[in-house]
């Protein structure tokens, strides 16, 4: 199992690790121009050698929910899609005393198909979400803290919602 090293910012090797789990995937063409998708995961991913209260691996993931819906034209048209990412919480030390929050994601896109042509706007974050996109538990140093740092949880958060214009040429 590989785990992330906060102050290296790297991952080193650490004990072998044992995932059991379940993914259901759909995709269902409604019409001929519209689909939806909906796949979900849960999976138990623990550390083989270790006791039962020091098993859980940080930053495996328990539950993963993606869902779209999309509409396409033929040729020339309007197309759109609408599509979500749910990360459910997720252990960040073995013993599973903390744990990162689930955060959800949405984005959508548009745009107009002109035979090879397409011109489009896409909306990452639509709902302008200020969760996590990942999470980290380790210890570090600012000015002014212990020597020896603090323990806490590090995260990137969800770039703010972006909108980008686009055209495509496509053979």
């Amino acid at each position: 199992e590989q785990l992330f090293v906060g102050d290296a910012g790297t991952t080193e090797p650490s004990d072998a690790s044992r995932r059991v789990g379940v993914t259901w995937t759909n995709f269902n063409r409604l019409t001929p121009n519209l689909t939806v998708d909906f796949d979900v995961s849960f999976a138990r991913a623990r550390f083989a050698r270790r006791a039962d209260g020091e098993a859980y691996i940080p930053g495996a993931l328990e539950s993963v929910v993606t869902a779209g819906l999309s509409w396409a034209p033929g040729v020339q048209g309007p197309y759109a899609s609408l599509r979500l990412r749910h990360f459910g919480a997720y252990p960040l030390v073995e013993d599973n005393s903390v744990r990162a929050a689930p955060s959800s994601l949405v984005s959508a896109s548009a745009g107009w198909a002109l035979g090879a042509l397409r011109i489009g706007v896409s909306v990452l974050n639509l709902l302008d979400s200020d969760d996590s996109d990942i999470e980290y538990f380790y210890e570090s140093r600012l000015p002014g803290e212990p020597a020896g740092g603090l323990s806490d949880v590090h995260f990137h958060s969800f770039e703010p919602r972006q909108v980008r214009l686009t055209a495509s040429w496509g053979l």
